[in-house]
């Protein structure tokens, strides 16, 4: 799978897609931080499949079966993606983890320069 933070994975938690072959072509998780944070994570979809709604059926997927509220990172060129589903950019009252992955990646753009910020968005 293209894309997903090899860190933390446990695919029982995961919500895929596969095409008629039976190949995982889209996926993503609800990843827990600690007993009350729980993270939309891991929304990929290979690049032969993108552009067919495959994410947006993960993500819609996910979303039935998570409690609020529920976070989540993306990089800003996504975030009218998530803004679509309901959530919102925060900023204050960060949760630790994401205050550390965002000091984190904001020191790795540093070097990559990537132009983009990683958002922080919270839903509920």
């Amino acid at each position: 799978m293209v894309g997903v933070n090899r860190l933390g994975l446990d695919w029982k938690r995961f919500v895929v897609a596969a095409n008629p072959a039976g190949e995982v072509v889209a996926c993503g998780q609800l990843k827990p931080h600690g007993a009350d944070i729980l993270e939309l994570a891991s929304i990929a979809t290979h690049p032969n499949y993108r552009r067919q709604g495959l994410a947006r059926r993960v993500i819609a997927a996910l979303l039935e079966q998570a409690p609020r509220p529920l976070y989540l990172m993306c990089l800003t060129h996504n975030r009218p993606l998530y803004e679509k589903f309901g959530f919102q950019v925060i900023e204050d009252d960060l949760p630790t983890y994401f205050q550390r992955m965002r000091k984190a990646f904001g020191l790795a753009d540093v070097f990559m320069r990537t132009g983009e910020h990683l958002l922080v968005m919270k839903l509920g």
